[in-house]
């Protein structure tokens, strides 16, 4: 279940199954990451994007959603964030 050092974005889908739509394996991925693995850090100003921390090579994953405008905000979206970027997006003090 972990991150691989090669990978960069994991993007979840709806599968439609013809009488139901379901999340997707990308999307049960995320879920596992972020709610048993990844390290919580921040939740971004206006709540709709998340920070994450790898412990195991300490990289910065932001969970977001591709369509804000759904009531849930849609399939979610992790995706690796440098530390510069996170600590200014986020207002960190990374030193």
């Amino acid at each position: 279940m972990r991150l691989k050092p090669e990978e960069t974005e994991l993007r979840g889908y709806w599968l439609d199954l013809g009488s139901s739509v379901v999340p997707d394996s990308n999307w049960e991925r995320i879920d596992a990451l972020t709610n048993g693995y990844l390290e919580p850090v921040v939740t971004g100003a206006d709540g709709t994007c998340k920070l994450y921390r790898d412990p195991a090579d300490g990289r910065f994953w932001e969970l977001s959603r591709v369509a804000p405008q759904m009531k849930d905000g849609g399939p979610p979206l992790l995706s690796a964030i440098g530390a510069p970027e996170a600590a200014l997006k986020y207002q960190l003090d990374l030193e």
